[in-house]
């Protein structure tokens, strides 16, 4: 059986991804029906806004939809909510195999799974906990840069090194993890399966080659099949440079009036890079910084999500993965993530305290909370207190799915329109700002990058996780430089 890609998401747009990979199986069909494959799974994430999955599944439709005997393995690339988002349904599913990942991914995947298990099943904490004890037996921490082989018994044995071509690979297939750049232990995966000299490497989310805190990804050596992420498949970032001057400049439009800068971010990732170049603007502006600014002093940043501050605190501890430049701050005695002016918000009762404050006072203020795309969670508080008033800005930095409350905030509030919140309607008078360059993704420039950075082209490119106007226009791109590769849009 030549190996098959299914994808059960992220094809009609950026959320819910999800990609099987079939290979014939040891045995065939048996009597009972059974199917005369099996497969990986790679990640199984939430939907957002009005994107959906082949099996039906969408914000509001979870259950898993595909058959899941077959799956020998779930490997997860990274612990984002739109890639890991249905393990709760798919070990409520029957899911029983193993959860390969990277190490900090190990580290930070119940935080997420612990939140999403509290607002989409139950706040019953003894269940939560028996969830969480059967999500961290199955969990296999995979470091980075060694091939291993699934033993089908639900572990995995170190290599070292994969097949060469035409040797025979009996046995389970073969998984290596390498660093993908975009949030801390985000992984690609390349895969080798039972007796095939294809290699086939699922791309995760990339991140930018300057993303704060992490190294940048390398290609592979070898893909003969690459899924790739198509998120900002057609467009550039601004540069590092641009994009904290451009943060800066909305800085001190709070200081100069007594707003606020109210920026809706991903509890992980996302966050954590800002409060990184935050920290670097205090460092500068500080009151013994190169480029004092006695009015900086005044200004508080506050992260208003206390999921986000437990990923702070995992950053933190995991900081031997932080890349050099971040490393170089620490040796000069600074505090990235926790620096002087950060004032963290725990309980909802501050929360609610804490919008009302804001709203009324003339304190200046940058606010982190999410959820990234405005959809809930505590930034919905501030977004209603808050959009009316014109000495008010909020800073979109990540990407907005059609169909979400953040879309409709980007789109129609520049020009003075409103949006809809729990039925309620809020004209839009704050000054609304994107900056693309604090992506978590890959450019169209860094994706086009990676693909030929690959010695030998792949055969075929399947473009996932982007809008359809995004990958056709990568799509373009990769079919002018890579001549005899065939690229697909599933």
């Amino acid at each position: 059986m030549t190996p098959e890609i299914h994808h059960h998401g992220a094809t009609t747009g950026v959320t819910g991804s999800c990609h099987e990979l079939r290979y014939a199986a040891a045995v065939g069909p048996d009597s009972q029906g059974a199917p005369g494959y099996q497969s990986l799974l790679i990640d199984c994430g939430l939907f957002q806004g009005d994107e959906a999955g082949t099996d039906g599944a969408r914000a509001n439709q979870l259950q898993i939809g595909f058959d899941i005997a077959p799956i020998q393995a779930l490997i997860i690339t990274h612990v984002h909510i739109d890639h890991v988002g249905r393990l709760p349904y798919l070990l409520a599913a029957g899911y029983h195999g193993p959860i390969p990942t990277s190490p900090a991914s190990a580290e930070l995947l119940p935080l997420v799974l612990e939140d999403a298990l509290k607002v989409g099943f139950t706040r019953d904490q003894r269940l939560i906990e028996r969830v969480l004890a059967m999500l961290q037996s199955r969990i296999i921490a995979l470091p980075f840069g060694q091939w291993h082989r699934l033993d089908g018994q639900g572990g995995v044995v170190a290599l070292e090194r994969a097949s060469e071509p035409g040797e025979s690979t009996d046995g389970g297939p073969l998984i290596r993890l390498q660093r993908a750049g975009h949030i801390l232990g985000s992984a690609y995966v390349e895969i080798e399966v039972p007796d095939q000299r294809q290699r086939i490497v699922f791309s995760g989310d990339l991140g930018a080659p300057d993303t704060p805190l992490l190294p940048a990804p390398q290609p592979p050596e070898r893909a003969d099949i690459l899924v790739l992420e198509s998120t900002y498949g057609d467009r550039c970032h601004e540069d590092r440079s641009t994009r904290v001057q451009r943060l800066r400049a909305v800085i001190e439009h709070a200081l100069a009036d007594g707003g606020t800068v109210l920026i809706p971010a991903f509890s992980i990732g996302r966050t954590q890079e800002l409060l990184y170049e935050l920290e670097g603007l205090f460092h500068r502006h500080g009151e013994d910084g190169a480029q004092a600014r006695a009015h900086w002093q005044r200004l508080q940043v506050v992260l208003d999500s206390p999921l986000a501050a437990d990923f702070t605190k995992g950053y933190r501890r995991l900081r031997q993965a932080w890349d050099d430049e971040a490393q170089d701050r620490l040796q000069q005695g600074r505090h990235p993530l926790a620096f002087e002016q950060l004032v963290t918000v725990d309980e909802h009762a501050d929360h609610m305290h804490m919008v009302n404050y804001l709203a009324h006072s003339r304190q200046p203020a940058v606010v982190i909370a999410a959820s990234g795309m405005c959809a809930g969670g505590r930034v919905v508080n501030y977004l209603k207190a808050m959009l009316g008033d014109p000495r008010h800005d909020v800073l979109f930095v990540g990407y907005q799915a059609k169909g979400t409350p953040g879309r409709d905030i980007q789109r129609y509030g520049p020009g003075g329109g409103y949006v809809i919140f729990d039925g309620e309607r809020y004209d839009i008078r704050a000054q609304i700002h994107s900056i693309g360059g604090y992506s978590a993704h890959a450019d169209q420039r860094d994706l086009i990058e990676f693909v030929t950075g690959i010695p030998t082209a792949p055969a075929e490119v399947r473009l996932v996780h982007g809008d359809e106007g995004a990958k056709t226009a990568l799509a373009g791109n990769l079919r002018e430089v890579l001549e005899g590769t065939k690229v697909v849009l599933p």
